[in-house]
């Protein structure tokens, strides 16, 4: 599979089976190759009883201070999660190569939202850098900067457990992008105010069976949800896309 970051702790074989229980997933095929993936059997917690209760915590925003990537004020019914690590390379593959096509052709237009959630699997016990980065997210979010703040982060990105996620590193990222109350953004990550948040999303990852990242679900209120694995080219994702928008409209 390309372009995607396995979990290192996860030691359980992928039966490709479901991704929420009694939800089927579709399968991309490009250029002969497996784009999108029925991922592992999901958590016990989950059962055909809360599936859409699963759905909506996969769509809704993180926070309220976290808006949705939408245009005509979010009236999609069809959203594109992303489930992501500020330290993972292939996620800042998808942000500086195909991001801002699937932005361009589909979200400014109005067709889809975007959501981002999320899913950490590069920490190490002695730093849990990618949390970090996560929590600064939320940080800048409270000054109503957060997609400026996860923007810079991925411009930013050198890989996973280099040493270029620091205290003093996510303050100066701050700076960059216009934080005005740094005495409180340093204090909110210093505290790690957002901790249990970065957590949440990731247990929400781990819940509906994925295992890598970056890792993204189309959603929409009609049809089966889409589950891409890997920092794909721009043509697997618009196919995917694509194919919901035409079945959305022949319902």
């Amino acid at each position: 599979m390309k372009g995607g970051r396995k979990h290192k702790t996860d030691k359980r074989r992928m039966n490709k089976k479901a991704l929420i229980v009694g939800v089927a997933l579709a399968v991309i095929m490009v250029g002969g190759a497996v784009a999108a993936v029925l991922m592992s059997s999901p958590s016990p917690a989950l059962n055909k009883d809360n599936n859409n209760e699963v759905i909506q915590r996969i769509v809704a925003p993180i926070s309220e201070n976290v808006p949705v990537l939408a245009a005509d004020g979010g009236s999609s019914n069809i959203t594109m999660v992303e489930f992501g690590d500020y330290q993972c390379q292939y996620c800042a593959r998808f942000h500086n190569e195909t991001k801002n096509q699937i932005m361009n052709n589909f979200v400014d237009t109005g067709q889809i939202r975007f959501v981002f959630k999320d899913f950490v699997i590069n920490d190490l016990p002695s730093d849990r850098a990618s949390t970090l980065a996560a929590e600064a997210s939320y940080c800048a979010a409270d000054q109503g900067k957060y997609w400026q703040y996860h923007d810079e982060l991925y411009d930013n990105s050198r890989g996973e457990n280099t040493g270029w996620v620091t205290e003093n590193s996510l303050k100066q990222f701050a700076t960059r992008i216009g934080i005005q109350n740094l005495t409180e953004f340093s204090g909110c990550l210093e505290n790690h105010t957002h901790q249990d948040l970065v957590e949440a999303n990731t247990q929400l990852a781990n819940g509906i069976g994925l295992r890598s990242t970056p890792s993204f679900v189309i959603i929409s209120n009609e049809t089966v949800p889409i589950a891409i694995e890997g920092a794909q080219p721009f043509p697997v994702f618009k196919q995917a896309i694509d194919d919901v928008l035409a079945n959305v409209s022949r319902t």
